[in-house]
């Protein structure tokens, strides 16, 4: 075989070998966005099944609270229909999903903010533990968020550079939303004395 056969099949050869594996790394990389994305649905959902047990405790000592009771509800029931999958994540479905998750966050806010007036309710070892756990859901959907967020940002990365783009584009690998700030995050809240 003459000399520049070989130089050509060894080239064609490494460009095979940097295709197969500059491909599985996306997929790979691809797959860590759709588990990250399904470990923040679960934590969001484990808050969900909190709220009933928590409603229905302070339901027994706040029952004239009737309408933060039903916003809580409301906003679960809300939150719980919206579904989205990991492959068509756009910005727009994530938001929705933000905004119908921010409501249930808003809601159990107002809910927590009424036990205070309710001395027997806080001491309720019951209502006590609910929270703890619903505290520790809290930080846990943080913590998914964060995760999700950063395997966004290291597939979007590697989907933009250089020669990995080239790759991307042919087999349709399309960049992943983030996680933002919920609306007025950005502002402090304000106190009144």
């Amino acid at each position: 075989m003459k000399k520049s056969t070989i130089i050509i099949l060894v080239v064609l050869a490494l460009l095979v070998i940097w295709g197969v594996t500059g491909y599985n790394g996306l997929v790979t990389m691809d797959e860590n966005v759709s588990g990250q994305w399904s470990n923040v649905e679960t934590q969001y959902q484990r808050r969900a099944d909190l709220i009933p047990n928590l409603v229905s405790t302070v339901k027994g000592y706040a029952s004239h609270e009737k309408e933060t009771l039903e916003g809580v509800v409301e906003a679960r029931s809300q939150a719980t229909q919206i579904k989205v999958d990991a492959n068509d994540l756009t910005p727009e479905k994530l938001a929705e999903y933000q905004k119908a998750q921010g409501a249930v966050t808003s809601a159990l806010g107002k809910l927590l903010a009424i036990t205070e007036n309710y001395p027997d309710l806080k001491a309720n070892q019951n209502f006590l533990e609910l929270q703890a756990q619903l505290e520790g859901t809290e930080n846990r959907i943080n913590v998914a968020r964060t995760n999700f967020n950063n395997a966004a940002k290291d597939f979007n990365t590697a989907i933009r550079r250089f020669p990995r783009n080239i790759l991307a584009s042919l087999f349709g690998f399309e960049k992943r939303a983030y996680f933002e700030a919920s609306e007025g995050a950005e502002t402090a809240p304000q106190v009144q004395f």
